[in-house]
């Protein structure tokens, strides 16, 4: 009896063994999954049926040869949950997954610098940046970036993401800017700009009052010779438009909204002025001191839509006019009342 009950223990034990090795490998595996970014999910059509996985990644979901070999590297070609040769061919039904090693920005310095965040999750964060701030770390400004203040801020979450800009907006404009947190999410961001299917709309007073209430500016765009800093319209630039509607008029200035068609560097600094409006507190590109009425180039970027890049829902979102240029403003419109 006493062989039999040792016997049972022993069983026993080695069941729970089993349980717990299972425990810890499905914990590895959901730990891998966490740090890990999903480029395809997708069950095999009948017309990939026989095709080698290499084919098909090549062939009909077009994906880099850079990136097939990081996916080889981080063994994140799967066939129905298991690591398979890119020589492997494709039944029906099939559930097929690419997944990259999660990247994280190695060589930008986490500082616990402020920012609004408007919308986050896995794939995208959308943020609201103050005037001043430079969107990512340059030659000249290795710190104090939103870039720095993002990095931060995953770090203390345990979030596992590169910083990746969709866009960019100058350090003196405010306004909304889309990050993506993974490859993934940046390849279809950045589609859909090469596309120009993401809304972007500013908010900007300008020095005059323009005399149409709304029109298209068409203006191709290039550096200066002058000042490489600098750009200006001219026949040889970028093709570059934007369009603008009237929102208010105060006699010495006008508050319009504008619509980018393009994304040229200084856009709608540029196109302003070429028109003979130039921004308030622009300093580059109108000449004067504004001091007396802002601090900044008065410049908001308001709206900002996209599809978003893994449900395909179109996200909408509206930042409400700063404080200064709201100042501003009130301003213009008191001298016009007087």
């Amino acid at each position: 009896m006493s062989e039999q009950r040792e016997q049972a223990e022993k069983s026993v034990q080695a069941e729970q063994n089993v349980k717990v090795e299972k425990s810890v490998q499905v914990e590895k595996n959901v730990q891998t999954e966490l740090h890990r970014d999903e480029l395809v999910h997708v069950t095999v059509p009948l017309e990939w049926v026989g095709e080698m996985v290499r084919d098909v990644m090549k062939e009909q979901l077009r994906i880099p040869r850079k990136v097939i070999r990081k996916l080889v590297e981080g063994q994140g070609v799967l066939v129905n949950g298991k690591h398979v040769w890119l020589s492997t061919r494709l039944a029906e039904g099939d559930t097929l997954r690419l997944m990259l090693p999660a990247e994280q920005s190695e060589y930008i310095l986490p500082e616990p610098i402020p920012f609004c965040t408007v919308y986050e999750d896995a794939e995208v964060l959308v943020v609201e940046k103050q005037a001043g701030l430079i969107v990512h770390p340059t030659s000249g400004h290795f710190t104090g970036t939103l870039a720095n203040g993002v990095v931060w801020s995953w770090q203390r979450r345990g979030v596992v993401a590169k910083f990746r800009p969709v866009h960019r907006i100058d350090q003196y404009t405010s306004g909304l800017i889309v990050i993506a947190k993974n490859h993934f999410a940046h390849t279809r961001l950045t589609a859909q700009m090469m596309e120009r299917t993401v809304e972007r709309s500013y908010l900007a007073v300008v020095h005059g009052e323009l005399t149409d209430d709304s029109g298209l500016i068409d203006g191709p765009i290039e550096r200066s010779d002058e000042d490489r800093r600098v750009r200006v319209v001219r026949p040889d630039g970028q093709e570059a438009r934007t369009e603008y509607r009237v929102l208010e008029r105060y006699g010495t200035g006008t508050l319009v909204e504008l619509k980018l068609h393009t994304g040229r560097t200084h856009q709608i600094r540029v196109h302003m002025k070429h028109i003979g409006h130039p921004l308030f507190g622009d300093a580059m590109y109108q000449n004067g001191d504004d001091s007396e009425w802002i601090a900044r180039q008065a410049l908001h970027a308001q709206v900002l839509g996209f599809t978003h890049p893994r449900t395909e829902e179109r996200m909408r979102f509206v930042a409400a006019l700063p404080d200064d240029m709201q100042r501003l403003t009130e301003k213009l419109r008191s001298r016009r009342e007087t």
